[in-house]
């Protein structure tokens, strides 16, 4: 029996549009996590999951420790139901939600929140100034971890923190040291342009020899420039953890010394943005299905909806990919649709009214923004349905 027909036959009993996550493929993921992560702890980026249930399970497997929220709100949510050691991974400029972390001391012990510059450490003590008692804040200062070449004139890698030299980290850290209530705790360099951008994509050999070139030489500078920080730092706080990586970096990262622990969100789900990566292959755990809703020509179907675009740089790799039955592709001028979603190819023609398409989503957490549910298949049937945070009313951007 093929996947596809596995998914139809589980899902018999439910009405599309609905998701799905194949349980087997999760913890192959998850084990590969692991084994690339050689021995260092993996701390599970919540963003890319987007379901308590779910993140109860992964934290069970060996491998795992911690969660890297993405908003204070969402971090006291989960430290309000049992989640401990949670980082905050950006900056946050929710005055109520600082105040309630100021407020708990409980919560407070579990929750590090990061900063990048003394304004937010400003932004911080105003916020909370009328809290007594006040509990102190862990603090956990970002590092820019992209790379810069050419005299400044090329950057690969998100655009973060304004940290970037020791002598700038060291700064940050003794202007924190001062600070009453506060304490610095950890370290965070995400590498994006290593982390995040694939090394094997389709169709442009040009690009694909440019973009390992500069991941090559981006890897190199960070090890030396990474470790030059933490050094630097550690001689005015007592750190627990250096975090850095990604999913798709997991391996070059935890050989780094100065790195404690690695971060990974996407790699459980495998979604369509990391098919395109040499040093890994997952398997795609995450789906959601549509139902065939019209047949415009022999070699084309409709499907309701689908519309559920990443977010990022728009084009054609933020859309979601046709995947069972394998062969459907998008109308040119249409794509994804608000309602609907006509698909071409071969494969049509042995589609009927009714019967599913499955896709998946060009990124991983995103999807759970689209549906209350994830149905949780073991083999050929579903075994559990649990809720993503939309499903318990939360959202957190």
């Amino acid at each position: 029996m093929d996947d596809r027909q596995r998914y139809d036959r589980a899902t018999a009993a439910l009405e599309p549009p609905f998701a799905v996550l194949d349980l087997a493929a999760m913890r192959a993921n998850a084990a590969d996590l692991v084994r690339r992560a050689a021995g260092k702890p993996i701390r599970v980026v919540s963003k890319s999951v987007r379901s308590r249930p779910l993140l109860e399970r992964i934290l069970a497997m060996d491998g795992f420790h911690g969660l890297m929220a993405y908003t204070l709100p969402e971090a006291l949510w989960l430290a309000a139901h049992g989640f401990t050691d949670i980082l905050v991974a950006y900056p946050t400029a929710d005055r109520r939600a600082l105040r309630a972390l100021a407020g708990d001391a409980q919560a407070a012990g579990q929750i590090t929140v990061t900063i990048d510059s003394p304004a937010h450490l400003d932004f911080i003590e105003a916020a909370v100034a009328a809290v007594q008692p006040r509990a102190e804040i862990r603090i956990c200062m970002d590092i820019d971890a992209g790379y810069i070449a050419l005299s400044g004139r090329f950057r690969a890698g998100a655009l973060r923190s304004p940290i970037r030299e020791p002598h700038e980290a060291a700064d940050l850290a003794a202007d924190l040291a001062g600070r009453p209530g506060f304490r610095l705790t950890g370290l965070l360099a995400y590498e994006a342009q290593i982390a995040g951008l694939g090394d094997a994509p389709p169709g442009n050999a040009a690009r694909t020899r440019a973009i390992r070139l500069m991941q090559s030489r981006s890897a190199k500078e960070l090890i030396v420039r990474r470790g030059h920080i933490v050094n630097a730092v550690r001689r005015l706080a007592d750190l627990e953890f250096v975090n850095g990586g990604g999913t798709g970096s997991i391996e070059r990262t935890a050989r780094e010394k100065a790195v404690t622990e690695v971060a990974a969100g996407s790699g459980f789900f495998h979604p369509r943005l990391f098919d395109f990566y040499r040093r890994f292959t997952g398997h795609p755990a995450a789906l959601f299905a549509l139902p065939v809703v019209r047949r415009p020509t022999l070699d084309s179907v409709t499907v309701l909806g689908g519309g559920y675009l990443a977010s990022g740089a728009p084009g054609p790799a933020r859309l979601p990919q046709p995947y069972l039955p394998a062969g459907l592709r998008y109308v040119p001028d249409e794509g994804a649709g608000e309602v609907q979603t006509p698909l071409l190819g071969q494969a049509a023609q042995d589609l009927r009214i009714g019967d599913r398409v499955w896709f998946r989503h060009a990124k991983a957490g995103e999807l759970c923004e689209h549906f209350d549910t994830l149905h949780l298949i073991e083999g050929d049937t579903v075994v559990e349905s649990v809720p993503t945070y939309r499903g318990e009313g939360r959202t957190f951007l």
